[in-house]
């Protein structure tokens, strides 16, 4: 079985908010956005397999911070990584206000699916070829890091620290994020183009064309 590249299962896709969508707070549903989350993660899961899949867990989904009727939500995923039968999917929501053009990292998320052949039970599905900085971020080594959650703590509190400070306009240096889900940051045009140094992020705050 030929393995895949990550680009060849990558989902995006582009919403509104509209007014049945949001809470009390006048802030998206995360429940809403989780329903959405787990869509576009399943397709890129039937991408990579061109099986059946079903959801078979979902792990470190993280609301980084709220998203208005202002915004538009941008949906990202891909396969990251893959076993026998089950793959696991990256998701990265990214907010952006369509008065300003400002982009924010808004929720991540990790799916793992399992792939079923014509009687429903588990069946292979092929490997996966990371290619770009971000991609290879996300292989088993890294995962074991990410999945820890001493470690998924640290990530957020740090993630939170850069986005609050770039709202503020605080220039304030920061000192370098150590985990590794911040390669995942690390494109160095991307972390121009928002204002981020590429020594404290590797989460692109852009949706790939």
């Amino acid at each position: 079985m030929e393995a895949k590249t990550c680009n060849e299962s990558r989902v995006i896709r582009t919403s509104r908010i509209f007014p049945n969508d949001v809470n009390n707070h006048n802030t998206l549903f995360g429940g809403k956005l989780m329903s959405d989350m787990d869509m576009v993660a399943s397709i890129s899961a039937t991408r990579h397999s061109r099986t059946e899949c079903v959801t078979a867990s979902t792990d470190s989904v993280d609301f980084l911070i709220p998203i208005t009727p202002e915004n538009s939500v941008c949906f990202e995923s891909f396969v990251t990584y893959t076993g026998s039968s089950s793959m696991e999917v990256f998701v990265k929501i990214i907010a952006e206000s369509l008065l300003n053009s400002d982009r924010k990292i808004a929720a991540t998320a990790f799916f793992t699916f399992v792939a079923l052949d014509e009687n429903g039970k588990p069946t292979k599905v092929p490997g996966v070829i990371p290619e770009t900085e971000e991609e290879k971020s996300f292989m088993k080594p890294v995962r074991k890091e990410l999945r820890s959650a001493k470690n998924t703590g640290n990530i957020v509190k740090n993630l939170r620290g850069i986005l609050q400070q770039k709202n503020r306009g605080n220039k304030t240096k920061q000192r370098p994020l150590k985990s590794p889900l911040f390669y995942y940051f690390s494109n160095k045009n991307t972390c121009a183009s928002y204002g981020l140094s590429s020594k404290l992020s590797n989460v692109s705050l852009a949706c790939h064309s």
